[in-house]
Formats: C-alpha cells, sequence, structure tokens
C-alpha cells in the first residue's frame, strides 16, 4: 500500500493555495489585486493572510501608492519551500489515484 500524501494545513484551503501559487510568480502584490484576483472579500482574504502570516509563509509590508498606504504581500522563502512541498503531495496522490 503507498503511503498517502500529507498535505499542508495552511497552504492546502483552497484560497490560500491560489493565493501562495499568485504570489510565487511576483515579487510582491498589492492588497487590492490579491483581493480582486482570488474573487473574495477584504475581510475573508484578511483571514487567510493572518493564518498564512502566522505560519510565516507571507510577510506583509505596507508602502505608499498614488498618495495612499497600502498592503503589499509577499511570498516568504519559508513559503515558498511549502508550496512547493504542498504541490508534490497533490501530485503523489493524483498518481496514486490516476
Amino acid at each position: 500500500m503507498t503511503a498517502v500524501p500529507q498535505f499542508d494545513p495552511v497552504i492546502h484551503p483552497p484560497v490560500r493555495l491560489q493565493l501562495a501559487a499568485a504570489l510565487s510568480e511576483v515579487s510582491d502584490m498589492e492588497f487590492g489585486r490579491a483581493r480582486d484576483l482570488l474573487g473574495v472579500s477584504d475581510s475573508v482574504l484578511s483571514k487567510h493572510l493572518a493564518q498564512m502570516q502566522e505560519a510565516g509563509y507571507v510577510r506583509l509590508r505596507k508602502a505608499p501608492l498614488g498618495g495612499r498606504q497600502r498592503t503589499w504581500l509577499v511570498l516568504t522563502v519559508q513559503g515558498r519551500t511549502a508550496l512547493k512541498a504542498h504541490v508534490r503531495a497533490l501530485q503523489d496522490l493524483a498518481g496514486i489515484v490516476g
């Protein structure tokens, strides 16, 4: 019997997985851009970001843009490593099922 792949519980929820994947493609992303890309409300994105930040997967930084203070999201090295491991686990599962 093949071992069942272990998913990262922080990255596994769809919004967090999509966010990590989107952030892995850029150096940073403005909060509003991430919210619109994911199609979620500010509060939903904030809740997911808090859990990712607590795990050390995302870092937030404040910077001005267009005369207003904005929040920028950065996927950390630890977050990139976690995303890669989670995707490998998903691929492993697909190999078992397929």
